[in-house]
């Protein structure tokens, strides 16, 4: 997963938010170069760095001077190969830009949080939008492959997958034992691109099928079994959602 939780409008967001990733100094902190440091001096060192290496960044900003980078891995992976990877991420999508980053290996998910400037060394400032995030993920799935992980970037709408992975706040207050009791419902425009996705696999077996190929059928079926098979209560909950949104309204009852 790569994901962008947030960002500092001004240096005093953006300290503490280095204070957060390094737990107030006692992890490791590396920067772009690859030197590492670590405490509370490192800490103040680094931001001033921030402060003065460009144009300058006051306490308060009207506009967003970092950006907040999450990449992250199920459980069982190798931390120190997450690491490796994310450092390699960092330098091809992130050059030219001052970031900093500190691995978290102590939770669920072992992940790397990644602090990035939006403005480059070249005055050109970091804006990522869905397109960029995309190919974010796939620089970081190659990353971990080179490693040896296997990791792929399709989207969950693709895959059919129904996870939803809980915004950096959730993740906090879990942490401090004030999570809300409840969590808000599937996007609409999430349900609907899932289904759609469904009715896509549903034509490319259909046009593989019709080869007449031995392998072509096999691999039909195949995605006959993922898109027809024995789907879990939400997902089903979902697709007949994502149905009530795509049918017209004049339309009857679909079977």
């Amino acid at each position: 997963m790569v994901k962008v939780t947030g960002g500092g409008r001004g240096m005093k967001a953006i300290t503490a938010h280095f204070r957060y990733i390094s737990k107030n100094g006692r992890l490791e902190i590396e920067d772009e170069r690859g030197q590492i440091s670590r405490g509370r001096e490192a800490v103040k060192e680094l931001a001033e760095d921030w402060r003065f290496g460009g144009s300058l960044i006051e306490d308060v900003s009207d506009r967003r001077e970092a950006y907040n980078v999450m990449l992250s891995m199920p459980r069982g992976v190798d931390p120190l190969v997450l690491q490796r990877a994310a450092r390699e991420f960092a330098a091809e999508e992130l050059a030219d830009h001052k970031y900093v980053m500190v691995l978290h290996d102590h939770q669920a998910n072992p992940h790397v949080h990644v602090s990035v400037r939006a403005e480059s060394k070249h005055g050109k400032r970091l804006n990522p939008r869905k397109a960029d995030l995309y190919r974010w993920r796939g620089t970081f799935a190659e990353k971990l492959r080179g490693w040896g992980i296997d990791a792929e970037a399709t989207r969950q709408a693709v895959r059919g997958d129904v996870r939803s992975y809980p915004p950096l706040w959730r993740i906090k207050a879990k942490e401090e034992g004030r999570e809300p009791s409840r969590r808000p419902a599937v996007a609409p425009r999430t349900t609907v691109s899932r289904f759609r996705a469904l009715e896509v696999w549903r034509h490319v077996a259909s046009a593989i099928q019709a080869s007449g190929n031995e392998k072509d059928e096999e691999l039909a079926r195949e995605i006959a079994r993922f898109v027809n098979g024995p789907p879990s209560p939400k997902w089903s909950q979902e697709l007949n959602a994502g149905v009530d949104q795509l049918r017209p309204r004049d339309a009857g009852p679909t079977r």
